[in-house]
Protein backbone atom coordinates (compact mmCIF):
# COMPACT_ATOMS: atom_id res chain seq x y z
CA UNK A 1 0.00 0.00 0.00
CA UNK A 2 2.93 2.15 0.98
CA UNK A 3 4.44 1.66 -2.54
CA UNK A 4 1.07 2.31 -4.62
CA UNK A 5 0.83 5.94 -2.57
CA UNK A 6 4.38 6.68 -3.47
CA UNK A 7 3.32 6.17 -6.93
CA UNK A 8 0.21 7.43 -7.39
CA UNK A 9 2.41 10.36 -5.76
CA UNK A 10 3.91 10.83 -8.72
CA UNK A 11 0.85 12.31 -10.91
CA UNK A 12 0.48 15.35 -7.76
CA UNK A 13 4.17 16.20 -8.02
CA UNK A 14 4.81 19.91 -9.52
CA UNK A 15 4.64 19.64 -13.05
CA UNK A 16 4.18 16.31 -13.54
CA UNK A 17 0.33 16.37 -15.12
CA UNK A 18 1.36 19.80 -17.07
CA UNK A 19 4.06 17.52 -18.77
CA UNK A 20 1.59 14.64 -19.78
CA UNK A 21 -0.99 17.52 -20.67
CA UNK A 22 1.48 18.61 -23.16
CA UNK A 23 1.91 14.88 -24.68
CA UNK A 24 -1.93 14.90 -25.24
CA UNK A 25 -2.22 18.18 -27.22
CA UNK A 26 0.53 16.83 -29.08
CA UNK A 27 -0.79 13.80 -29.79
CA UNK A 28 -4.09 15.37 -30.68
CA UNK A 29 -1.94 17.68 -32.88
CA UNK A 30 -0.51 14.65 -35.00
CA UNK A 31 -3.23 12.52 -35.31
CA UNK A 32 -5.05 15.41 -36.85
CA UNK A 33 -2.62 16.98 -39.23
CA UNK A 34 -2.41 13.28 -40.02
CA UNK A 35 -6.22 13.01 -40.66
CA UNK A 36 -6.26 16.24 -42.35
CA UNK A 37 -3.36 16.15 -44.69
CA UNK A 38 -3.98 11.99 -44.98
CA UNK A 39 -7.57 13.06 -46.45
CA UNK A 40 -6.25 15.13 -48.90
CA UNK A 41 -3.35 12.62 -50.20
CA UNK A 42 -6.13 10.19 -49.60
CA UNK A 43 -8.63 11.89 -51.73
CA UNK A 44 -6.39 12.31 -54.98
CA UNK A 45 -5.33 8.45 -54.24
CA UNK A 46 -9.03 7.42 -54.12
CA UNK A 47 -10.33 9.49 -57.23
CA UNK A 48 -7.01 8.60 -59.78
CA UNK A 49 -7.59 4.89 -58.82
CA UNK A 50 -11.66 4.98 -58.92
CA UNK A 51 -11.73 7.27 -62.52
CA UNK A 52 -8.03 6.83 -64.26
CA UNK A 53 -8.50 3.63 -65.93
CA UNK A 54 -8.62 4.71 -69.51
CA UNK A 55 -5.87 6.30 -71.90
CA UNK A 56 -2.47 7.82 -70.76
CA UNK A 57 -4.51 9.00 -67.41
CA UNK A 58 -4.00 4.93 -66.31
CA UNK A 59 -0.44 5.54 -65.15
CA UNK A 60 -1.91 7.65 -62.44
CA UNK A 61 -4.62 4.88 -61.67
CA UNK A 62 -1.71 2.14 -61.13
CA UNK A 63 0.25 4.78 -58.80
CA UNK A 64 -2.56 5.13 -56.58
CA UNK A 65 -3.60 1.24 -56.39
CA UNK A 66 0.16 0.34 -55.66
CA UNK A 67 0.77 3.03 -53.21
CA UNK A 68 -2.84 2.15 -51.50
CA UNK A 69 -1.47 -1.85 -51.24
CA UNK A 70 2.11 -0.66 -50.62
CA UNK A 71 1.17 1.21 -47.62
CA UNK A 72 -2.10 -0.77 -46.48
CA UNK A 73 -0.48 -4.26 -46.19
CA UNK A 74 2.74 -2.92 -45.09
CA UNK A 75 2.79 -2.52 -40.61
CA UNK A 76 3.01 0.91 -39.84
CA UNK A 77 6.13 0.81 -37.48
CA UNK A 78 8.16 -0.27 -40.20
CA UNK A 79 7.48 3.54 -42.03
CA UNK A 80 8.07 5.41 -38.98
CA UNK A 81 11.45 3.40 -39.27
CA UNK A 82 11.88 4.05 -42.75
CA UNK A 83 11.05 7.71 -42.74
CA UNK A 84 13.29 8.69 -39.60
CA UNK A 85 16.27 7.39 -40.89
CA UNK A 86 16.17 7.71 -44.74
CA UNK A 87 14.31 10.85 -45.30
CA UNK A 88 15.47 14.34 -44.79
CA UNK A 89 13.70 17.05 -42.82
CA UNK A 90 13.45 20.89 -44.21
CA UNK A 91 15.57 23.22 -42.69
CA UNK A 92 12.29 25.13 -41.67
CA UNK A 93 11.65 22.26 -39.22
CA UNK A 94 15.44 21.50 -37.89
CA UNK A 95 15.18 24.62 -35.19
CA UNK A 96 14.06 24.87 -31.79
CA UNK A 97 10.01 25.49 -31.81
CA UNK A 98 6.76 24.61 -29.46
CA UNK A 99 9.03 23.90 -26.19
CA UNK A 100 11.05 21.20 -28.48
CA UNK A 101 14.48 21.20 -29.28
CA UNK A 102 15.91 20.97 -33.10
CA UNK A 103 16.77 16.88 -32.60
CA UNK A 104 13.18 16.45 -31.01
CA UNK A 105 11.47 18.37 -34.19
CA UNK A 106 13.15 16.88 -36.93
CA UNK A 107 12.08 13.27 -35.19
CA UNK A 108 8.61 14.64 -34.91
CA UNK A 109 8.62 16.06 -38.37
CA UNK A 110 9.64 12.36 -39.62
CA UNK A 111 7.12 10.65 -37.37
CA UNK A 112 4.41 12.88 -39.04
CA UNK A 113 4.94 11.84 -42.58
CA UNK A 114 5.05 8.73 -42.09
CA UNK A 115 1.69 9.01 -40.18
CA UNK A 116 0.62 10.75 -42.39
CA UNK A 117 2.01 8.59 -45.91
CA UNK A 118 0.19 5.34 -43.87
CA UNK A 119 -3.12 7.20 -43.09
CA UNK A 120 -3.55 8.45 -46.59
CA UNK A 121 -3.68 4.71 -47.71
CA UNK A 122 -6.40 3.84 -45.37
CA UNK A 123 -8.56 6.80 -46.25
CA UNK A 124 -8.04 6.70 -49.97
CA UNK A 125 -10.01 3.18 -49.82
CA UNK A 126 -12.48 5.10 -47.36
CA UNK A 127 -12.97 7.42 -49.93
CA UNK A 128 -13.08 5.40 -52.58
CA UNK A 129 -15.94 3.72 -50.63
CA UNK A 130 -17.56 6.47 -50.68
CA UNK A 131 -16.97 7.59 -54.67
CA UNK A 132 -18.98 4.40 -55.25
CA UNK A 133 -21.28 5.12 -53.75
CA UNK A 134 -22.62 7.86 -55.62
CA UNK A 135 -24.70 7.25 -58.62
CA UNK A 136 -22.80 7.87 -62.17
CA UNK A 137 -26.37 9.79 -63.27
CA UNK A 138 -24.76 12.38 -61.23
CA UNK A 139 -22.05 12.84 -63.65
CA UNK A 140 -24.60 13.69 -66.25
CA UNK A 141 -26.57 15.88 -64.67
CA UNK A 142 -23.33 17.99 -63.91
CA UNK A 143 -22.66 18.19 -67.67
CA UNK A 144 -26.17 18.63 -68.09
CA UNK A 145 -25.59 21.70 -66.09
CA UNK A 146 -22.52 22.58 -68.14
CA UNK A 147 -19.81 21.72 -65.57
CA UNK A 148 -16.72 19.84 -67.01
CA UNK A 149 -15.29 16.70 -65.14
CA UNK A 150 -13.53 18.50 -62.42
CA UNK A 151 -16.41 21.21 -61.00
CA UNK A 152 -18.51 18.09 -61.21
CA UNK A 153 -16.10 15.92 -58.79
CA UNK A 154 -15.55 19.01 -57.17
CA UNK A 155 -19.05 20.44 -56.11
CA UNK A 156 -21.17 17.06 -56.80
CA UNK A 157 -19.37 14.31 -56.49
CA UNK A 158 -16.48 14.62 -53.84
CA UNK A 159 -19.10 16.71 -51.02
CA UNK A 160 -21.69 13.12 -51.59
CA UNK A 161 -18.89 10.90 -51.00
CA UNK A 162 -17.70 12.99 -47.95
CA UNK A 163 -20.90 12.84 -46.25
CA UNK A 164 -21.32 9.13 -46.82
CA UNK A 165 -18.35 8.73 -44.96
CA UNK A 166 -18.31 10.96 -42.47
CA UNK A 167 -18.78 8.23 -39.72
CA UNK A 168 -15.85 5.46 -40.99
CA UNK A 169 -13.63 8.84 -40.99
CA UNK A 170 -13.88 9.57 -37.18
CA UNK A 171 -13.64 6.04 -36.67
CA UNK A 172 -10.53 6.63 -38.74
CA UNK A 173 -9.67 9.22 -36.10
CA UNK A 174 -9.69 6.97 -33.15
CA UNK A 175 -7.66 4.88 -35.10
CA UNK A 176 -4.97 7.34 -35.82
CA UNK A 177 -5.10 8.60 -32.37
CA UNK A 178 -4.40 4.97 -30.77
CA UNK A 179 -1.79 4.48 -33.71
CA UNK A 180 0.15 7.51 -32.64
CA UNK A 181 1.52 5.39 -29.54
CA UNK A 182 3.83 3.60 -32.19
CA UNK A 183 5.57 7.25 -32.24
CA UNK A 184 7.18 6.27 -28.77
CA UNK A 185 9.47 4.06 -30.41
CA UNK A 186 11.59 7.10 -31.99
CA UNK A 187 11.75 9.04 -28.51
CA UNK A 188 8.77 11.96 -30.29
CA UNK A 189 6.87 13.88 -27.72
CA UNK A 190 3.24 12.92 -27.67
CA UNK A 191 1.73 11.09 -25.00
CA UNK A 192 2.82 7.56 -24.44
CA UNK A 193 6.98 8.81 -24.68
CA UNK A 194 5.70 11.01 -21.98
CA UNK A 195 4.15 8.17 -19.90
CA UNK A 196 8.13 6.42 -20.52
CA UNK A 197 10.39 9.04 -19.90
CA UNK A 198 8.42 9.55 -16.34
CA UNK A 199 8.45 5.87 -15.88
CA UNK A 200 12.44 5.54 -16.37
CA UNK A 201 12.77 8.29 -13.69
CA UNK A 202 10.61 6.98 -11.94
CA UNK A 203 12.46 6.37 -8.86
CA UNK A 204 13.59 9.89 -7.97
CA UNK A 205 9.46 10.91 -8.62
CA UNK A 206 8.16 8.24 -6.25
CA UNK A 207 10.88 8.89 -2.99
CA UNK A 208 11.73 5.31 -3.11
CA UNK A 209 14.13 5.77 -5.59
CA UNK A 210 13.66 2.67 -7.29
CA UNK A 211 10.88 1.81 -9.92
CA UNK A 212 8.19 -0.23 -8.84
CA UNK A 213 5.49 -2.34 -10.86
CA UNK A 214 2.99 -0.11 -8.85
CA UNK A 215 4.90 2.85 -11.11
CA UNK A 216 4.28 0.90 -14.21
CA UNK A 217 0.82 0.40 -13.05
CA UNK A 218 -0.13 3.48 -12.01
CA UNK A 219 1.43 5.89 -15.30
CA UNK A 220 0.70 3.45 -18.31
CA UNK A 221 -3.30 3.47 -16.21
CA UNK A 222 -3.11 7.38 -16.72
CA UNK A 223 -2.12 6.79 -20.10
CA UNK A 224 -4.88 3.90 -20.57
CA UNK A 225 -7.60 6.47 -18.55
CA UNK A 226 -6.55 9.17 -21.26
CA UNK A 227 -6.62 7.46 -24.57
CA UNK A 228 -9.99 5.70 -23.15
CA UNK A 229 -11.64 9.49 -22.41
CA UNK A 230 -10.68 10.62 -26.52
CA UNK A 231 -11.43 8.00 -27.79
CA UNK A 232 -14.81 6.92 -26.45
CA UNK A 233 -15.97 10.31 -26.53
CA UNK A 234 -15.11 10.39 -30.07
CA UNK A 235 -16.96 6.91 -30.48
CA UNK A 236 -19.73 8.42 -28.80
CA UNK A 237 -19.69 11.61 -31.98
CA UNK A 238 -19.84 8.62 -34.34
CA UNK A 239 -22.56 6.38 -32.88
CA UNK A 240 -24.64 9.55 -32.89
CA UNK A 241 -23.63 10.51 -36.25
CA UNK A 242 -24.54 7.11 -37.80
CA UNK A 243 -28.09 7.03 -35.75
CA UNK A 244 -28.85 10.06 -37.14
CA UNK A 245 -28.11 9.25 -40.84
CA UNK A 246 -30.40 5.97 -40.01
CA UNK A 247 -32.94 7.87 -39.18
CA UNK A 248 -32.74 10.04 -41.68
CA UNK A 249 -32.42 7.22 -44.56
CA UNK A 250 -35.76 5.72 -42.63
CA UNK A 251 -37.92 8.73 -42.82
CA UNK A 252 -36.54 10.17 -46.39
CA UNK A 253 -39.36 7.42 -48.14
CA UNK A 254 -41.81 8.69 -46.29
CA UNK A 255 -41.48 12.14 -46.59
CA UNK A 256 -41.12 11.70 -50.33
CA UNK A 257 -43.84 9.89 -50.66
Amino acid sequence: MKTLAASLSILTREGVMLYLLRGVAFTCIISVLGVIMGLIVGSLLALARTYCKKGPARILGWFAAAYIELFRNTPYLLWIFICVVFCPCPGFFARKMFGLTSVEMKLLFKAALALILFNSSVIAEIVRGGLNGVSKGQFEAGYAQGFNTAEVLLYIVLPQAYRNIVPTLLSQVITTIKDSSYLANVATIELMARIRQLLSAAGTYNGLGTVNVSDVMVLFGTACVIYFIINFTLSCVVRAMQNRRRKALVFAPAKAA
